[in-house]
Formats: C-alpha cells, structure tokens, sequence
C-alpha cells in the first residue's frame, strides 16, 4: 500500500503547529511497504456491556502480530546507507525486538537484540527465525539495555529505541490516522495503552492536531502506572 501523502484526506490543519513535522513524518512515513492498514472492527459483546459503540483496533493482524513492526520499520527504513551498512540494535524482551527483527530482515541487514536471561525461550525463538541475533544479557531489562549500550559503544551498531525516538513515534501515529478514516463519523474517544509511550505518543498527537475535540485517555494496568503517577 502507498503511504498517504500530506495533502490526503483534506483534514491536515492549514495552522502550522509544533507538532506539524511529526504530523508530516506520519502521513509521509514508510510503514506501508511492510505493515497493512488493519481493520477497525465493530466489537458487539462489549458495545451491548458498555452501552456505546466500541470498535477495536485489530493490531494483532500485523506480520508480527503487533503495532511494533510500523515504528520499527518506519525508523530503520529511513537511515542513511550507511548507519544500515552498520546494522542495527535494541534491548528488549517483546514486541520491538521482534519489529526490529522483522524489519532488518526485511531491509538485509544486521540485527542484534540484547534480551534479558529471563525472556521466555518462545519469543528468543521468534526473534531469532527472523535473522536476528540475540544476546542474552542479565536478569532485568536494565541489565540487557546496559549491555546494549556498551556494544553500541564498541561497534557502532545503530540503536533502535522502542519508543523515544520521532521516526518510531510517528510509525505508530499512522494508527491514528487509519483510525479517522475508518471511524463512522467522528469518534467521541479513543483508548491507548500505555506502556513505553510512543503509542500514545503517535496517535494523541495526530488526532490531537486533526480533530481536537476527540477525547485520546490512556491506559494503564494497576501497580505499573508510571504515566498516571507522574501526572499526578
């Protein structure tokens, strides 16, 4: 599928905005060449529960089964010959290391992944049908990401963020985007998980700059609700 360019759909602001070369980078970004538009289906049991209309967003039908693959992708389909040349790295124990994964193989380039010893052999497995190579490093996260930051150090392998980076960030913001095209009529509010923060990140700042008055209220599980702390 071709990306939509930014002129599409009439509902980019004519204001310019901060916001606007993320805005740009989305409706411009590679995602396309690798993630399909997933459909936004009606969810019948829970609109009956609920009382409202609830459609879901059916991420899990990407290759990777994951929203992971459009921020992954849209990052290291936009470095330069030569950081590619280089190959790419990241610290993580689930979807990204796949989405890195999946896109370097797609790309034929190098991937390491440094996930903690403690990762479920299913998903070291998943990661490494995929040509990665994977580096078991430490009990915790914090312990493989140190160890990813030194081999960036010493080899020179780009470091792929799972969230904190515009290029990853604006790749799951194309979600936003199918989201208003798909939605029948203007949707009143949109949930979105929140985990690292460059999901939300993404989507809130598209729907943010193109209809406003949409509510986006982030999602948290209990006892792991950094966001919601910090924002108190």
């Amino acid at each position: 599928m071709t990306p939509p360019g930014p002129d599409a759909y009439g509902i980019v602001p004519v204001k310019l905005t901060m916001l606007d070369q993320l805005l740009r980078e989305i409706l411009s970004s590679r995602v396309y060449d690798v993630a399909k538009e997933t459909p936004l289906d009606s969810a019948a049991k829970l609109t009956s529960r609920l009382g409202n209309i609830v459609s879901l967003k059916r991420e899990d039908l990407q290759p990777i089964f994951s929203f992971k693959v459009r921020g992954a992708y849209n990052k290291i389909a936009q470095l330069s010959s030569e950081e590619q040349a280089k190959g790419v790295i990241t610290a993580s124990a689930g979807n990204h290391a796949q989405g890195v994964a999946f896109a370097a193989k797609r790309l034929g380039i190098r991937a390491v992944i440094v996930m903690p010893q403690t990762t479920p052999a299913i998903k070291v497995d998943a990661v490494v049908e995929m040509g990665a190579e994977v580096i078991l490093e430490g009990d915790t996260f914090a312990e493989a990401k140190e160890r990813c930051d030194a081999l960036v150090t010493e080899t020179g392998l780009i470091f792929v963020h799972p969230f904190d980076d515009p290029l990853v960030v604006a790749g799951q913001g194309t979600i936003g985007d199918e989201i208003l095209r798909q939605s029948k009529g203007k949707p009143h509010a949109v949930f979105v998980p929140i985990g690292g923060g460059g999901l939300i990140a993404g989507i809130g700042a598209y729907i943010k700059a193109v209809q406003p008055d949409v509510r986006v209220i982030g999602v948290e599980p209990f006892e792991a609700d950094a966001m919601f702390q910090s924002m108190a």
